[in-house]
């Protein structure tokens, strides 16, 4: 299947700014601020047909836990079609943004121990913006526990000539799969070159993951090009250290916003902790 031939919806600011949603795996390909500037990375070779999870973008990550704390499914939600979702209630509309509600309900092959579960998802764009909120609904006569990660791939620029002095920042010079448990609720990616910072600010997310797999791992994934890592890093939102339980009947929602301000140079570097708290 080809990209063009997957459903999707398009969301508009007033601004300039767009996104684009697929319904498959209720994944964010595209985000554009208002300069029309490509703000999420897109694998070149990402494999656009059903059941294979597509490379880059935004998207959801839901695992189970079995009895036993072993994951029994990672991910199915990447591969399966949403459906818009005509009662997100008790969600109240957000004034001055554009959104969707979508949501995917099990089916009896999701789960080798069945376990019913509603996963809701609404999307929210405004100038500058993206904001995500997942929600976990126990549809199940009995509790289960799970993790779950909202996987972020941004656009940046080639990140082999990005430097920063600070010894509280994270720097890239080689392969970097780093898990950060109870990780700050604001984070900013500081892009030198291009003079603009990503600021992720989540909730009910403790962990964040960050990765890329540098040049020798890329070359050995067959869906991503060899040279696609000079211009991505993933920084996911993440509750996977201590898994969530829910009882029946009960709801788990998460938040994530994603914004983009201008950075510029001080002295040759950036300062975090401006990023981080200077901005409301």
């Amino acid at each position: 299947m080809l990209q063009q031939q997957l459903p999707r919806i398009v969301l508009t600011d007033p601004n300039g700014s767009s996104a684009e949603v697929l319904l498959y795996g209720g994944h964010i390909v595209s985000w554009k601020n208002q300069r029309k500037e490509e703000l999420l990375f897109m694998s070149s070779k990402a494999k656009w047909k059903q059941h294979k999870a597509i490379r880059g973008g935004i998207s959801a990550c839901f695992a189970r836990f079995g009895d036993v704390g072993s994951v029994e499914q990672n991910g199915m939600t990447r591969n399966r079609m949403w459906s818009l979702d005509r009662d997100p209630s008790p969600l109240p509309p957000i004034n001055d943004h554009s959104s969707i509600d979508l949501i995917l309900k099990s089916t009896g092959v999701d789960l080798k121990t069945p376990r019913s579960f509603e996963l809701r998802l609404r999307i929210s764009l405004s100038a500058g913006n993206l904001i995500l909120i997942p929600r976990v609904r126990n549809t199940d006569n009995k509790p289960f526990s799970f993790a779950f990660s909202l996987c972020n791939y941004l656009s940046v620029s080639d990140i082999r000539s990005r430097f920063t002095e600070q010894a509280d920042a994270i720097t890239f010079d080689g392969e970097t799969d780093r898990v950060y448990l109870h990780s700050p609720n604001k984070i900013a990616i500081i892009d030198h070159e291009k003079k603009r910072t990503f600021v992720l600010q989540k909730n009910a997310l403790p962990d964040s993951v960050v990765w890329n797999p540098w040049n020798k791992k890329a070359k050995a994934l067959p869906d991503l090009g060899d040279d696609d890592y000079k211009m991505m890093i993933c920084v996911n939102s993440a509750a996977i250290d201590t898994p969530i339980l829910l009882k029946p009947s009960e709801e788990w929602k998460g938040y994530q916003e994603i914004s983009t301000v201008s950075s510029s140079y001080c002295s040759g570097q950036l300062d975090p902790n401006k990023v981080l708290h200077g901005f409301q």
